[in-house]
């Protein structure tokens, strides 16, 4: 077996980071709708996680903001012309809910960018990504063009099947990898594959009463298809009760590493049967049935994981170290029920090594933690030296970034700054540079032109 690592790509926040509420469900980025928000403050938060991990041993990569404001879908709508600044004020002031969500930089959460399936778990020995459809809001089904570049710019040659994303109709809503997750023993061997639903659209599933739910158990079904998984995929559904309470992507919930599933109580509408399925197929492909710790209500209430996202944390498994380290967002350290859970974790549970926390306040506001942040492919050595860019991080191209989001970004970023001409000039810059930083190409449909 080829030693392999996994990688996490973490996305970069983009210059136009604002605070807009656009995400029905996600209690954060609905209470934060309205505020100014400092897009270099953001995307230097970003950046200090990922170096963090970096310093810690892991395989670190990046993968960059979307064009936004999003003109071809103004146009597309409707709004054309070659005077920008008189596009943005009319969009302003005929739709300007349209403006926010052309100008949301929601792809910095790049756990909803794709699935994928390794190539230890594939059929043909392949890696397969399949981006996401994000059918459910406009400002986010906006991405998949640009994310189906980027992710075909970086994962080159035959050892990857490139998917288009799933059909953009109701039955086939998909949320990406926030909605899946990866069990193995190893990253380079075996592993089995679960993927969290909240509806089905023939009408069998439970169904949440206050929040949406947004993937489809046909879309997890195709997926599996798609990527040549049979019997190593598992299917569970959602918690009503979870989704109600603003745990909008199963990643708000529940978490996973090697063969470790982290989760909350109420995560999982048949808990009890979803692990018994887990172990089924744990036991055929890994021999062995996986770790659970399960986090009872009474400990930590729903309300307190959503406000906390202890569950949008990392599981990592850090060279030289025997249990798994936890990387959770500051918040966690502001819920009196969760930080008491945490240390008694950190004391008593030998599955964890340490409790690791971090400032990503600017994210958070916006309703994406730690985990909504990356991406997880694994690669062995040698696909990571043959990347189609340069985004795997070191010292030089932390500092290198470091100092782009300096030269680039701004501090304070208020709602009417959306219809800011040069908001445009100023981010189409940015973007332009960072496509050479990275070695990704022309990527952008301004580029394109």
């Amino acid at each position: 077996m080829t030693s392999a690592f996994e990688v996490n790509f973490d996305g970069l926040v983009g210059p136009t980071h604002n605070y807009a509420g656009l995400s029905f469900g996600n209690v954060a980025s609905s209470s934060h709708g309205g505020l100014a928000s400092s897009p270099r403050q953001a995307a230097l938060q970003g950046l200090e996680k990922m170096r963090a991990l970096q310093q810690l041993g892991l395989k670190q990569g990046v993968l960059p903001p979307h064009e936004r404001p999003h003109l071809p879908t103004l146009e597309r709508l409707g709004f054309a012309g070659q005077d920008v600044g008189k596009i943005l004020q009319r969009v302003a002031a005929e739709a300007p809910a349209l403006l926010a969500i052309v100008s949301s930089a929601s792809s910095m959460w790049v756990a909803n960018a794709a699935t994928v399936t390794p190539y230890p778990d594939s059929s043909d020995g392949k890696t397969h990504l399949t981006p996401a459809n994000l059918s459910s809001m406009l400002h986010r089904a906006i991405e998949v063009d640009t994310t189906s570049r980027v992710l075909e710019a970086i994962f080159q040659g035959a050892d990857y099947r490139h998917h288009p994303a799933l059909p953009a109709a109701d039955s086939f809503a998909d949320e990406g990898a926030a909605n899946h997750t990866r069990f193995c023993r190893d990253y380079g061997g075996p592993g089995i594959e679960l993927f969290v639903y909240g509806r089905s659209a023939a009408g069998r599933a439970e169904q949440p009463s206050r929040f949406p739910a947004r993937q489809t158990r046909e879309a997890s079904a195709a997926i599996a298809r798609l990527h040549r998984l049979a019997d190593r995929a598992v299917f569970a559904q959602q918690h009503p009760q979870a989704i109600d309470a603003g745990v909008f992507h199963n990643d708000v919930i529940a978490v996973g590493n090697r063969a470790l599933l982290f989760y909350h109580e109420l995560a999982f509408l048949d808990g009890p049967g979803t692990r018994v399925e887990l172990d089924a197929a744990a036991v055929r492909h890994l021999d062995r049935p996986l770790d659970y710790i399960e986090v009872p209500k009474a400990a930590v209430s729903l309300e307190d994981a959503v406000a906390s996202y202890l569950f949008n944390s990392q599981l990592i498994s850090v060279p030289a170290t025997q249990g798994v380290s936890i990387v959770v967002p500051a918040e966690c350290r502001e819920r009196p029920a969760v930080y008491r859970y945490l240390q008694s974790l950190q004391a008593d549970n030998p599955l964890v090594e340490r409790v690791i926390y971090f400032d990503l306040r600017q994210s958070m506001n916006n309703g994406g933690g730690p985990a909504c942040l990356r991406l997880r492919v694994v690669l062995n050595q040698t696909q990571i030296d043959t990347l189609g860019a340069s985004v795997i991080l070191d010292e030089a191209l932390y500092q290198r970034l470091k100092e782009w989001i300096n030269l680039h970004y701004r501090d304070r970023l208020a709602p009417a700054d959306l219809r800011d001409p040069a908001l445009v000039a100023e981010s189409r810059a940015a973007l332009d540079e960072l496509t050479q930083i990275l070695g990704l190409g022309s990527i952008y449909d301004f580029q394109t032109v």
